[in-house]
């Protein structure tokens, strides 16, 4: 089992920047696999990502994610071709398509047909880093422009044709279209319990391309904390989640809120979802159920986490990312070296296969 941790996040302004650049400094060290940069309308994905590879030797390095909406195609390849060099190699590109409310209010695109979207931009930049001529004629992306003195060229960087390309995706038709054109995918709202919910989509996807399940790198996780106070880890865990049932997307489109639908939980995200969008925040983060909580993360004693470990492994899952927590920098180093070590101890038991 690998591991993987996140940096950034919507509202991230690079406060304790030196910290958490130490922090993945560490983690490069101590053995996890994959640091992951996100955005949304604070620091980009980009920029803190060219920086960590400078200070880090071996840890792989992800857009988590990019939005494609900020970005066209041909520039996101040639982003990501650049990145791959600084980094010796060590990049992963990781897209997503966002949502309504930051594509439409920050970027001033539209947000319909994310889907189609999202597929030809796959295909355009995988024109690019293959050092192909980038011209397209899709139903949302054409190259060159037509009418003009547009012509189509080719990236000058030298090909990357083996660069992955790892998509963040929740419903169903997008999920089977990670299966068929990506290397790995980036999930959410992810319960092993329920892992059919997007395994199955992912599975008919790979079919479709004639690929093994063996081909797609599944990452996904959550908070990791050991201890034998199981309620105050679940308490201070509930925001969170209340926010992502409520708050993360629209009163009409919340992707994430769709998915623990789909997964059972239809009830209690319609309540959550609806109390936090009446503004009634303390009421929501009360009706977040504790078995939510403990289904998505690796808390609660050690028996209690290598016992979920064993559940993410049956599940499919390749990667968990952990999110780590303390009073400072050095309590979530300290965790994360924990969680390392628990995850690499309990997989050291598995059987071979």
């Amino acid at each position: 089992m690998k591991t993987a941790i996140g940096i950034g996040s919507a509202y991230y302004n690079g406060e304790d920047w030196d910290q958490l650049v130490d922090y993945t400094v560490e983690a490069d060290r101590i053995g996890v696999d994959h640091v992951w940069s996100a955005e949304a309308w604070g620091m980009d994905a980009v920029v803190p990502l060219a920086y960590i590879a400078a200070r880090t030797q071996r840890i792989t390095l992800g857009t988590g994610i990019i939005q494609i909406s900020a970005r066209v195609p041909a520039m996101i390849a040639m982003t990501a071709q650049s990145l791959a060099t600084v980094s010796n190699n060590r990049f992963v590109l990781g897209l997503g398509v966002s949502g309504p409310q930051v594509v439409e209010g920050l970027h001033g695109a539209s947000f319909a047909h994310p889907l189609g979207r999202l597929r030809e931009c796959v295909d355009i930049i995988r024109l690019g880093i293959n050092s192909e001529r980038m011209q397209y004629h899709g139903k949302h992306y054409e190259l060159p422009r037509p009418g003009g003195e547009g012509k189509a060229i080719r990236l000058s960087q030298p090909p990357r044709p083996n660069l992955p390309i790892y998509l963040a995706t929740l419903g169903p038709k997008s999920l089977e279209m990670t299966g068929e054109v990506a290397n790995g995918w980036i999930g959410t709202s992810f319960m092993p319990e329920q892992a059919d919910v997007f395994m199955d989509h992912l599975r008919k996807g790979l079919a479709n391309s004639g690929r093994p399940m063996s081909d797609l790198d599944i990452q996904v996780g959550g908070s990791f904390e050991i201890s034998d106070d199981v309620e105050r880890l679940v308490a201070a865990r509930k925001p969170a989640m209340a926010f992502t049932l409520g708050g993360m997307g629209s009163a009409d489109t919340n992707f994430y809120n769709d998915a623990f639908r789909r997964a059972g939980y239809e009830d209690a995200a319609i309540e959550v979802q609806g109390l936090w969008v009446e503004g009634k925040k303390d009421a929501a983060i009360r009706a977040v159920p504790d078995e939510m909580v403990l289904k998505t993360n690796l808390i609660g004693t050690e028996d209690m986490v290598r016992a979920r470990l064993r559940a993410y492994r049956d599940a499919g899952v390749n990667t968990l990312r952990l999110s780590t927590t303390g009073s400072d920098w050095k309590a979530r180093t300290n965790s994360l070296a924990e969680a390392v070590d628990l995850i690499k101890r309990e997989s050291d038991e598995w059987p071979q296969v």
